[in-house]
């Protein structure tokens, strides 16, 4: 789906991940969100190859990477996975872009990787303390699955294998602001490795960890006064999942210095609904 780009797997030690790589330029690295794969960046990562060598990987047991040995799902294993994975094409410092999950994971790579980040972009998403933080009725019906898919016992992996292209779509569609949004090739593709179990299971570690060891790490952060050194851009959809009784960019004040952004006109898949104005926002930033 991301025509002129070189797909490899790279086995980092704790991880083997898949990852498509292509352009000229400084280093940039795309980090996807759920329930998709690398190719959610398949209309922006074109245009960003001509500024920038951009890797797009999928997360560790997500699309075609590995799920880890160790089952571990935290966004500091996450975040070392992405590290490993630039230090091995040759990348010591380098800018990234994060949409939903994979935004979870570029922020813990700015905190916990600070020498190697440049410039930080996050899209449709704040801080996972915080989410919580802030949730109440309202939100935990917006944003139902954080609660649905944190769950124990393989429930959830359980329920959704009962059906899990028809619940990928469903999930898909009804965060767009437009159902139709998504390129019918790029549906196919998350519903792909979205009908294998062990996608759903490395998703569902995902959500267990934000709901657990995640908010533990940024507690502590918060707590020892940790803070992103680089500059951050935040970009959120109109319509996005949450509801947002919340003011972006002053949560993510509480993270960072030197933070900018702004809403754009789309539902939560920025990249997937409002391509050329996401393209434009992240040259200028990266730039």
């Amino acid at each position: 789906m991301i025509k002129n780009f070189m797909h490899r797997r790279f086995d980092l030690g704790g991880a083997v991940i898949h990852a498509a790589v292509g352009g000229v330029g400084p280093p940039l690295l795309l980090l996807h969100g759920y329930p998709q794969t690398h190719v959610t960046w398949h209309r922006v990562a074109p245009i960003l190859a001509r500024r920038f060598t951009v890797v797009a990987p999928d997360l560790r047991g997500y699309g075609d990477s590995a799920p880890p040995l160790d089952g571990d799902y935290s966004k500091r294993a996450m975040a070392a996975d992405q590290a490993g994975l630039m230090a091995e094409l040759g990348f010591d410092r380098f800018g990234v872009t994060g949409h939903d999950r994979g935004g979870r994971v570029a922020y813990r790579l700015a905190l916990d990787h600070p020498g190697r980040v440049s410039r930080l972009a996050v899209l449709d998403m704040v801080p996972t303390l915080d989410m919580w933080e802030m949730m109440d009725a309202g939100m935990a019906m917006a944003v139902y699955h954080w609660l649905f898919l944190a769950q124990p016992d393989g429930l959830p992996e359980s329920l959704i294998g009962a059906d899990p292209g028809g619940y990928l779509t469903r999930t898909v569609r009804s965060w767009c602001a437009d159902p139709d949004a998504i390129d019918p090739a790029a549906l196919a593709e998350y519903i792909r490795c979205f009908r294998r179990p062990e996608v759903v299971q490395a998703a569902c570690g995902d959500y267990r960890a934000g709901a657990g060891v995640d908010r533990d790490h940024d507690a502590a952060d918060r707590a020892a006064g940790r803070r992103i050194a680089c500059p951050v851009l935040a970009l959120w959809a109109r319509g996005g999942t949450d509801g947002r009784p919340y003011d972006p960019l002053a949560v993510w004040r509480r993270w960072a210095d030197d933070v900018s952004g702004r809403e754009i006109a789309c539902g939560h898949f920025l990249q997937e609904e409002a391509p050329d104005e996401v393209a434009r926002a992240l040259l200028g930033f990266f730039a």
